[in-house]
């Protein structure tokens, strides 16, 4: 899908397709989202630049997601999407500027771009003035977007201290199953922790590009240099924060092992006293049990009865020894 926008009185303004060469000088932003091999070739003859595909998008190395070429700037980042669900995901997001127009190809749909797209087409901005303003304006909605996924997070990684730490007034097997969803949960916001990061990184080291002199020509504009800045700093002290949270993550992950230790080993010590309790009985059950001749008690009118007190005797001492000293 192709979308097109120029400005028009400081918004942004979805423009009439099929586009034609001549009307290129007045776009600001081309959004390629999940694009056909035809859109990319429309593209590629407007501005005159290659558009990378999905596989390319998707490479680790710095040189092949940060370069200039053919007079443009392609700049792919790690974006995120679906951060509301259950299984948020990861998505290459590429930047290209060319003179006043920006390309952006994209294979998923993150709500910051909708949400970009509908405040600058409502409201007056500044946001729209050029391609590289669109592109500031992009990555502050990302930011924005990630802030209040991380706000999110650290509200329900608090919950799940309080269900670390809380009073356990329910039953030995609903605390191993309370445990192991807890452990589920940590899982699953550590994995999201670390797609934040790696999304903040991607998005510090293409401010750091962007903003870099390119020989003697500064890429970014000089009254982009301040957002530039404003947006790297946020991303730091986001990445800052997201490792934070994945410090509290591991001590909680750690407290929920322990805790899982502390009940087997509750259970083997209930195992390991009831041993110790009926060891006496048993000794007592088995020296009345040997057929030898002479033996008094045989014979005895209250034998009977006096093994039974003996061995009720004997389990039953071990065990007050051990609640006197605190071990039941």
């Amino acid at each position: 899908m192709l979308r097109a926008y120029h400005n028009e009185a400081a918004r942004l303004v979805q423009s009439t397709l099929p586009l034609d060469p001549a009307s290129v000088t007045g776009l600001v932003w081309l959004d390629l989202l999940q694009p056909t091999a035809e859109e990319d070739r429309l593209v590629e003859q407007l501005l005159g630049v290659d558009i990378p595909s999905q596989a390319e998008m998707e490479e680790i190395e710095l040189s092949a997601r940060l370069y200039s070429e053919d007079g443009a700037e392609f700049m792919t980042m790690t974006g995120l999407h679906k951060l509301d669900s259950d299984e948020p995901g990861k998505t290459p997001i590429t930047f290209i500027l060319k003179g006043e127009t920006l390309v952006t190809v994209r294979y998923a749909e993150p709500k910051p771009f909708l949400a970009f797209t509908l405040r600058a087409q409502k409201a007056k901005s500044t946001a729209c003035g050029s391609g590289e303003q669109v592109f500031l304006g992009l990555l502050e909605s990302m930011i924005d977007r990630t802030a209040d996924a991380l706000e999110r997070v650290g509200n329900e990684i608090d919950q799940i201290s309080r269900d670390v730490f809380g009073k356990k007034k329910s039953s030995a097997k609903q605390l191993q199953q309370d445990l192991r969803s807890i452990i589920e949960q940590i899982g699953a916001k550590a994995e999201l922790l670390t797609m934040v990061q790696e999304s903040l990184v991607s998005i510090s080291r293409l401010m750091a590009f962007h903003i870099a002199p390119n020989g003697d020509v500064t890429r970014a504009g000089r009254d982009a240099r301040q957002l530039v800045k404003l947006i790297q700093r946020d991303a730091v002290s986001l990445g800052e924060h997201a490792r934070a949270l994945s410090s509290k993550l591991n001590f909680l992950l750690d407290a929920t092992l322990g805790l899982i230790n502390l009940e087997q080993n509750q259970i083997i010590k209930i195992f390991s006293v009831a041993a110790v309790v009926f060891l006496p009985p048993t000794l007592v059950a088995s020296i009345y049990g040997m057929n030898y001749d002479i033996m008094p008690e045989l014979k005895w009118e209250f034998g009977y009865p006096f093994a039974i007190a003996l061995m009720i005797l004997s389990a039953v001492l071990p065990y007050l020894y051990f609640k006197k000293r605190g071990w039941l």
